[in-house]
């Protein structure tokens, strides 16, 4: 089954975390802030790698790939194909969290990785990518995706 296609989203909020910009929906950004602080106040510390994505930031991200001979197939299952990736949305949000590899599967095996299976739907959040999903893209515990109104 194929991705559907993600609108980007407009009016962004612009936030800062460890130095570094990003961007997501008002709601989203609402929501990651008091799930943040609730997994600290549990002694989880959940890092941000990742909010709003561009369609254009997409599709260079697919040229770097395309760049160092990586096949098609391979590409598009760890990238959605520009245009149908969450984080077009300014919903979709990468974590990370001290003493895991930045976005690889190991993530699963850290405590945050436990407490947000256990707590993110409370605050809204939902894990796009388990194993085997029906979109064929690669296994991603770091993936959250805001969809609460």
């Amino acid at each position: 089954m194929n991705l559907p296609k993600q609108k980007e989203a407009k009016n962004l909020v612009t936030f800062f975390e460890n130095n570094e910009s990003f961007q997501a929906t008002q709601k989203t950004y609402d929501a990651w802030i008091k799930m943040k602080e609730s997994a600290l106040a549990d002694g989880i510390n959940l890092i941000l790698v990742s909010a709003f994505r561009s369609i254009q930031r997409q599709q260079e991200l697919v040229e770097e790939k395309r760049k160092k001979n990586i096949s098609e197939k391979e590409i598009f299952s760890i990238l959605a194909r520009p245009g149908y990736s969450e984080h077009h949305t300014g919903r979709a949000l990468d974590l990370h969290s001290p003493g895991s590899a930045l976005l690889e599967e190991d993530f699963e095996n850290t405590d945050a990785f436990l407490w947000l299976q256990k707590n993110a739907n409370e605050y809204g959040f939902f894990m796009s990518y388990p194993r085997n999903n029906k979109y064929n893209i690669v296994y991603e515990p770091w993936h959250w995706y805001f969809n609460k109104n």
